[in-house]
């Protein structure tokens, strides 16, 4: 199974390269059609609106077909679709509604890719190795999409709109072709409760989350801190780059602030062990979201060097708090449940990003970009509130349960949907 974590491994980095690449170009591109923050803010909205529309049937698919597939059919629909709009750049008729629908349409197929990404690590590692395993792939991912993305993004865009998108587009092809040389199916057994309709089988994976107290509650904290940062960043490009703004940097220039969150990341996904076991994850997880907070600082100062330091600290707080979260929903999620499950919290925990970037947009207009920042710093500190219920206890309790009923199941050869 080494051998297939390691695809999977080289997959994510080259899809999170992707992904950084695309989320700095859009908005970039955006701002060369519209100085509007409502509208460039819209970007974020489109991209991100799919998880509130579209997870749970991403999660009940990935629990019907090959998880390899689905990664790597995702990684092709999404080059497909940057090839049709460079055509687009090339006829002249970029506007904002075009980068809308792409946006959107680009965001549909990442809840799929995203879904069965996550949900294909338990089966090419050992239930013990998660948290590493984790950490290495957050490693990738966060280093390529926050660190190599961004200042790639903004060179790119220097020799052409169309450039980054090109750019983005090869990365997408490389990551699904990197799957190709895995061997075996990757599609999870299914059971007799698994044979009825796509609606019922999403239910069976909202009950099973809704039972399960500290998932519950983990997923209504990232929630939260989603909304507030996707608010702050989706109008962070209006306050940062241009001539007019308050920073006034370049498009360079910003790319290479965003890599500051790539370099907190790589720390974070370095030290989240060590980190862990030093504090337990109960205080792992209140230090992290304390990070987080750096959301607020742009509304203290614009100097990027502060901004900077801030991020790395944010990112790397980010990193810990999934690793410590993600691990566990992981382990004590029955296999067959866990694309579903994935879905149903990320519908909680990422269906709030278009919200908050749309509110993000709104807010900038009515009381100014800096507003934003302030009330969306407070709003991650809100969600320590949370920590009363994820305890080092609460979790221990949640592990042991959730490998006795197992045990148990697998003595019994009883559908091992936990009740």
């Amino acid at each position: 199974m080494r051998h297939a974590y390691r695809l999977v491994w080289s997959a994510a980095a080259l899809s999170g390269l992707a992904d950084g690449v695309l989320k700095v170009a859009l908005p970039l591109v955006a701002v060369g059609v519209t100085r509007s923050p409502a509208l460039v803010a819209g970007l974020a909205f489109a991209v991100t609106l799919p998880w509130l529309l579209f997870a749970l049937p991403a999660g009940a698919f990935v629990d019907r077909i090959d998880r390899r597939r689905a990664m790597a059919g995702a990684n092709v629909l999404r080059a497909v679709l940057l090839a049709a709009l460079v055509g687009g750049l090339f006829a002249g008729v970029a506007t904002i509604w075009l980068l809308y629908l792409v946006a959107f349409c680009v965001g549909i197929a990442e809840t799929v890719h995203d879904t069965a990404a996550q949900s294909i690590v338990p089966q090419v590692v050992s239930r013990e190795r998660l948290p590493a395993a984790n950490a290495r792939l957050y490693a990738a991912e966060l280093t390529a999409n926050q660190f190599a993305g961004p200042p790639l993004a903004g060179a790119l865009v220097v020799a052409g709109a169309a450039a980054p998108f090109l750019g983005a587009t090869g990365l997408w092809l490389a990551a699904a072709a990197a799957l190709l040389p895995m061997r075996g199916s990757f599609r999870v057994a299914r059971t007799a409760a698994d044979g009825g309709s796509l609606r019922a089988e999403i239910a069976e994976g909202v009950r099973w989350l809704w039972r399960q107290r500290i998932l519950r509650t983990f997923a209504a904290m990232v929630g939260v801190s989603n909304f507030a940062s996707n608010a702050a960043f989706a109008v962070l490009v209006v306050y940062a780059v241009g001539p007019g703004s308050a920073m006034g940097l370049s498009a360079p220039q910003y790319g290479w602030l965003l890599t500051s969150l790539a370099g907190g990341s790589l720390l974070g996904s370095l030290a989240a062990g060590p980190v862990v076991r030093r504090l337990g994850r109960a205080r792992a997880l209140a230090v992290a979201l304390v990070t987080v907070a750096m959301v607020g600082v742009p509304a203290l100062t614009a100097n990027p060097f502060v901004l900077g330091a801030a991020f790395v600290v944010g990112g790397a707080g980010i990193v810990i708090a999934n690793v410590v979260m993600v691990s566990l929903r992981q382990s004590i999620t029955p296999d067959r449940l866990l694309g579903r499950v994935n879905s149903c919290y990320r519908l909680v925990a990422w269906g709030t990003m278009p919200l908050g970037a749309a509110t993000g947009g709104l807010l900038a207009e009515a009381f100014g970009v800096r507003s934003v920042f302030a009330v969306m710093g407070v709003l991650v500190l809100t969600t320590l509130l949370g920590l009363r219920t994820t305890t080092n206890a609460a979790m221990d309790a949640a592990e042991r349960s959730a490998t006795k009923l197992a045990a148990g199941h697998a003595g019994t050869g009883a559908d091992p949907v936990a009740t």
